[in-house]
């Protein structure tokens, strides 16, 4: 292998939120000399191309998504299908072993990241390279819930029980489920997912049989969850850095810029749940009448409500005429990034994916946190309750359940400029923002990350 060049195939799972922090972490590498082949569903490629800073060295690679009865034709990621559809995706995914398989053997790559397609550090192994599990789930969620520590049978799943307290050894006690999301996780991750086989059983195959984990975070915020997973996985985890995702090479849309443009800086409150996340039709209208009562503008970026047949079908009956175009309601994809960037942007209220939360640390506005369900639960407890940098929606604790009022108060809490929380989440945002920003820690994490990885290639 040359000294200053290897080459790493890529296969995140067919969803915009692990797709989105691969090409990241390709950019990364490409910009230390690394070559890159990016295996891609062939008709999402596009939505990849305008991230990609380096085409001399990061190639996409068309993967035909085979059909499976009960998905429409022609869909190949999350976003394309209800949440209820997923497993059939994964299923999907699976399918393209033997075509993954030879597609990598020809290519002649001396690594593979991976992350959900489980069976990958299988196919590196007939094909003697190596594999890296690049989780797009931060350190502190993959040991609070993966940890060996919990001694559980993972092909039956976990209990609620289990992730209402963290494993043996764990570094932060604070960190707990409430009632209802242990409740709404163990639901979700112990159904089949993909044929025979849990969605959390898929998750600790991935990180057992890997030759090592990786994972786009960094030392100062995350170093102690890292080095739990070190000992408790007993192989070498590399850290990539703070995540910053450089723009993409476009401009906002007109619409949309012309619309944010009308608006006073800081002023605009922007909603975005990610390309998985579907409240229902009462949550949904309480999200709205929510930011109605602030009498802020905003923007929602959400997909259709359960059960509904469009966006449109779910909003409260003459809120868009009382606004008066106060506030915009999209069903579809909008450029997030670009939109958190726009100055007129003050108030970023998100699900807590990862991707989004990183995206909203790197800019101004200010956090407001509203999980949705799996990591996402982690996430937010960790940016509320031990980096201080949003404020978290209130829920019941039993059922989950929130009102336009818990919305109201979490968005006038973290946009009061007076307020003692304000202020408290202003000054610790702009702390984390300042670090993650600077070009010193981003480089030598870069040429860390990339000579750890030779180092693990060569050994």
């Amino acid at each position: 292998m040359d000294e200053t060049k290897c080459h790493v195939a890529m296969y995140p799972w067919f969803a915009l939120g692990h797709l989105t922090p691969y090409i990241h972490i390709a950019n990364m590498l490409a910009k230390k000399g690394h070559m890159i082949s990016f295996l891609v569903p062939r008709n999402t490629q596009y939505k990849l191309e305008p991230f990609n800073h380096h085409p001399n060295l990061i190639s996409f690679v068309p993967v035909t998504v085979p059909h499976v009865d009960g998905l429409p034709l022609g869909a190949e990621t999350t976003s394309d299908i209800p949440s209820s559809l997923h497993p059939l995706i994964m299923t999907a995914m699976d399918k393209t072993e033997k075509n993954v398989e030879r597609l990598l053997q020809d290519l002649k790559v001396d690594v593979v990241f991976f992350d959900l397609a489980h069976w990958i550090p299988s196919v590196c192994r007939r094909i003697r390279v190596k594999s890296v599990n690049y989780c797009v789930i931060t350190p502190v969620t993959v040991g609070y819930v993966f940890s060996p520590a919990r001694r559980i049978n993972w092909s039956k799943g976990i209990s609620e029980s289990d992730l209402m307290h963290p494993p043996a050894g764990f570094p932060l006690s604070s960190i707990k489920f409430h009632a209802h999301e242990a409740r709404d996780f163990t639901t979700r991750s112990n159904m089949k997912f993909g044929g025979d086989i849990t969605l959390v059983e898929r998750g600790y195959t991935g990180l057992i049989q890997s030759d090592a984990l990786a994972y786009n975070a960094s030392r100062e915020l995350e170093g102690p969850f890292s080095d739990y997973l070190r000992t408790q996985f007993h192989k070498p985890v590399l850290l990539s850095g703070p995540m910053v995702t450089d723009p993409p090479n476009t401009t906002l849309t007109e619409n949309l810029s012309t619309w944010l443009d009308r608006h006073n800086p800081g002023s605009v409150i922007y909603c975005a749940f990610g390309s998985e996340c579907a409240l229902t039709a009462a949550q949904f209208q309480e999200l709205l009448l929510g930011f109605e009562l602030t009498r802020m503008p905003f923007l929602a970026a959400l997909k259709s409500p359960v059960g509904t047949n469009s966006i449109d079908d779910a909003i409260p009956e003459g809120l868009l005429e009382r606004l008066e175009g106060r506030g915009l309601v999209y069903g579809g994809w909008v450029q997030k990034n670009l939109i958190l960037h726009h100055g007129s942007v003050g108030c970023f209220v998100t699900h807590c994916g990862w991707a989004s939360l990183s995206e909203g640390l790197v800019n101004e506005c200010r956090l407001v946190l509203l999980p949705n369900g799996g990591d996402q639960i982690v996430h937010s407890r960790i940016m509320s309750e031990v980096y201080g940098v949003g404020i978290e929606v209130k829920k019941g604790e039993e059922d989950g359940v929130f009102t336009k009022m818990d919305v109201f108060e979490a968005v006038m809490k973290v946009m009061d400029e007076d307020g003692e929380a304000g202020k408290e989440v202003r000054d610790k945002h702009e702390k984390i923002r300042g670090f993650l920003l600077n070009e010193d820690v981003k480089s030598a994490y870069i040429d860390s990350f990339s000579h750890e990885l030779q180092d693990f290639l060569e050994s």
